[in-house]
């Protein structure tokens, strides 16, 4: 069978079976802890610049479908298993897991120790990787993952946003708050959500600017899920800080915001953030509620988080803990009706203990309104 190389700049190298697309890549290479949902996890455009190992060592046995894409493409860089199942057994299955890599140009490795090297990366932190089905030399491998780009000052957003406004459609549901949705990265789940609590999403591009976002005449705004560093997004947090102050001699617009979504909500406020030592990636990470002190099991996917200390006390409220590693996962502004989360309550892969959020978010528009 075909030889493939996973190699990181730390000069740390996996051999292993090659599958999916004969081809190469570069990212950062991080791991993922769900068990099922690995079709969500390879179309999340969260996930752009990266190259994704799933903790769960046996995958792809129920193939893929059309149905549980969260994007129009799959957008990992690279793909990494312990075991690729040799047997697609679902009844919307489509097609197996190698070949939608290999119809995407994704490349992907098997048979190599992913409990070792997830456990190496927690010990050493995220760091830039190279992968290739084609030429399975360490040497070489080992000196493209050190000349690689990695995320740290990078604007992936502008890679993953749509390229024209477009309205959400979905059945017959009657006429609810226009929602302008910004994309950097959006997942479909997200506007699902949205229309399943009666509200009316409109998807506008990062590049959108906050004139042409109040010509919408929003009733909310939701600022989504992306990928990498947020602080080179300079145009996108720009365009943030003037939303919140709303329509010229009107009310303020109310806003939820959702990872980087959450990010740019934080450096708009005057925040800061920085980059976590081996990101959160996956659909078990415990967040408590501190207005209820209730817990829930999360969705994640970031590699940065806002630095609770920067945010200015007085406006900023926060909301949300992560019992993993303590950091921010939720703030809201004590004055103005916006709220935003680090996680992802949309979930798609992963349990629905957050989808109350979209109903607290319709009700604030609601009542905002009245």
């Amino acid at each position: 069978m075909p030889t493939a190389v996973l190699a990181l700049e730390d000069g740390k190298v996996y051999a292993g079976i090659a599958f999916g697309a004969a081809a190469e890549c570069e990212g950062e290479v991080v791991f993922n802890t769900s068990m099922t949902g690995y079709q969500e996890v390879l179309t999340d455009a969260s996930y752009r610049g990266q190259i994704v190992a799933m903790t769960y060592p046996l995958i792809g046995n129920y193939g893929v479908n059309e149905e549980d894409v969260e994007s129009r493409r799959p957008w990992v860089e690279g793909f990494v298993v312990r075991e690729l199942s040799r047997i697609t057994s679902n009844w919307r299955s489509t097609k197996s897991l190698g070949d939608y890599l290999r119809d995407n140009g994704v490349p992907g490795i098997q048979g190599i120790d992913t409990r070792g090297l997830t456990k190496h990366i927690r010990t050493a932190g995220a760091m830039r990787a190279f992968l290739s089905t084609l030429d399975a030399n360490p040497e070489r491998a080992v000196a493209k993952a050190r000349a690689s780009a990695g995320l740290v000052g990078r604007n992936l957003v502008r890679e993953v946003t749509c390229e024209k406004t477009w309205e959400w459609r979905s059945g017959d549901l009657p006429p609810g708050p226009r929602v302008v949705v910004m994309d950097y990265g959006v997942k479909l789940n997200m506007l699902r959500q949205l229309a399943g609590v009666g509200c009316r999403p409109v998807v506008m591009p990062c590049t959108a600017t906050a004139e042409e976002v109040l010509a919408q005449q929003p009733e909310g705004i939701l600022l989504s899920n992306g990928p990498g560093d947020p602080e080179p997004c300079t145009h996108e947090v720009e365009t943030v800080r003037r939303l919140i102050e709303g329509p010229p001699g009107g009310r303020p617009i109310p806003m939820f915001g959702i990872c980087m979504g959450h990010h740019f909500l934080t450096l708009a406020l005057g925040g800061r953030t920085r980059k976590l030592k081996f990101g959160h990636h996956g659909a078990n990470h415990p967040v408590r509620d501190e207005r209820t002190g209730k817990v829930a099991i999360t969705v994640q996917n970031h590699g940065f988080v806002g630095d609770v200390d920067s945010l200015p006390q007085g406006d900023v409220e926060i909301t949300h803990i992560n019992l993993n590693d303590m950091t921010l996962e939720g703030l809201r502004h004590r004055r103005l009706p916006i709220f935003a989360v680090q996680f992802h309550p949309e979930a798609s892969p992963g349990p629905h203990d957050a989808h109350y959020l979209f109903r607290r978010f319709a009700d604030l528009i609601r009542d905002h309104h009245a």
